[in-house]
């Protein structure tokens, strides 16, 4: 009997055995056997070939052009001034003593030197206007503190440890325009609110939503200050602090508002 022409033999080194129902390499395109279908076992040299190439990509590095630099990347890092290759160290142009940078003229130089020295002449003035506010602010306070201290209205069993006097001017439209009191520094905001309108017998309606709300205002900034921190952080902080012996505003604000306009007219 002819022997039947089926099957192909495996491309396999050493191996060539005659195989009914061969595999295919997706890779090389060779067929092999059952033990040498995968691409490890017949050491496929497409495999191979590509792992040569991604070895020899992998270890392509960059040196570093500035002189006495030995500093390598394995990524490059190009000027685009003078298209050289440097490490990060090197890769501003002033760093590398770029051929291409382009050197300030004299005249230039002086004028961005005049303009820097009128903008810090100014930054300092603007600083010395703020620290001499504040202390005036601060000096005032000491001498209304004395004042105060003779008229201001309070709870009488507090320590004077723990006393902190203000002159409070009071919404407008009321008939008394201010009224000194004294209030523990270690309250809640929200506690002095309170407090203060009892002593000045306003109307406060804060537990109710829809009204008007009573807060304590900034005389600096017309800020209204937030009813959970204590009157002692809001003297301790280094920037528009209260002064013990200073003023403070006292008003109906808006649900949404959080502020008060033309501070001024309250004081004057």
């Amino acid at each position: 009997m002819a022997e039947l022409d089926i099957g192909q033999h495996c491309s396999a080194e050493h191996c060539g055995q005659l195989d009914f129902l061969p595999f295919q390499c997706d890779a090389c395109s060779q067929v092999f056997c059952l033990e040498h279908r995968s691409k490890e076992s017949h050491s496929c040299s497409q495999v191979a070939s590509s792992a040569s190439g991604r070895k020899s990509e992998e270890s392509t590095i960059y040196l570093c052009m500035y002189e006495g630099c030995s500093e390598k990347e394995l990524v490059p890092v190009l000027c685009p001034y003078c298209e050289k290759h440097f490490c990060l160290g090197h890769r501003h142009q002033s760093d590398h003593e770029c051929d291409k940078l382009q050197v300030p003229k004299p005249r230039m130089v002086a004028t961005q030197q005049l303009v820097k020295d009128i903008v810090d002449s100014k930054k300092s003035t603007s600083n010395c206007k703020v620290r001499k506010g504040a202390k005036n602010a601060e000096t005032a306070a000491k001498v209304a503190l004395m004042k105060l201290k003779l008229h201001a209205a309070g709870d009488k069993s507090l320590p004077q440890t723990e006393r902190v006097y203000f002159q409070v001017f009071l919404p407008k439209g009321m008939k008394e325009k201010s009224k000194p009191m004294f209030f523990c520094k270690k309250w809640s905001i929200g506690k002095v609110v309170d407090y203060a309108a009892s002593l000045a017998n306003l109307t406060n309606n804060n537990n109710k939503a829809a009204a008007k709300k009573l807060r304590l205002c900034h005389t600096a900034t017309g800020e209204a200050l937030p009813l959970d921190n204590t009157v002692e952080t809001w003297i301790s902080i280094p920037e528009h602090p209260l002064y013990n012996g200073g003023n403070i505003i006292l008003e109906y604000l808006d649900n949404d508002s959080h502020s008060i306009e033309d501070i001024g007219s309250y004081l004057q």
